[in-house]
């Protein structure tokens, strides 16, 4: 999690070296990075370097994935509906809604702008 709105906004990263750092520590897919924004309201960048883009606009299976972190550290007190902005950082904003049941499965639902 990154707690500065400027870090979050201006970080950028060497898709490679992220590649290998995922490679080695056996991720699969995605390096999510958070900001908290209060009130159950997240701003979310996903490091995406396995397929074609870098960034991901919109994630359901990490905002499923953050859902379950978040009520695994306590950070949300379920049943909880959390709101993940993504996307604006690669112009193609996305809101995505994710409600967290106290136990088992997390659903995702949301917006997002299509890529044609």
């Amino acid at each position: 999690m990154l707690a500065d709105a400027g870090r979050f906004d201006t970080f950028i990263f060497d898709p490679a070296a992220a590649r290998a750092l995922m490679d080695a520590e056996g991720w699969p897919a995605t390096i999510i990075v958070l900001r908290d924004l209060g009130k159950e309201h997240w701003d979310a960048r996903n490091i995406f370097p396995v397929g074609t883009l870098i960034e991901d606009p919109a994630t359901g299976a990490a905002a499923a994935a953050t859902g379950a972190y978040l009520r695994a550290t306590g950070a949300v007190r379920p049943p909880a509906r959390i709101v993940i902005r993504q996307g604006r950082h690669v112009g193609r904003p996305s809101l995505l809604t994710v409600d967290v049941s106290e136990t088992g499965g997390i659903t995702v639902s949301g917006t997002a702008v299509p890529i044609r």
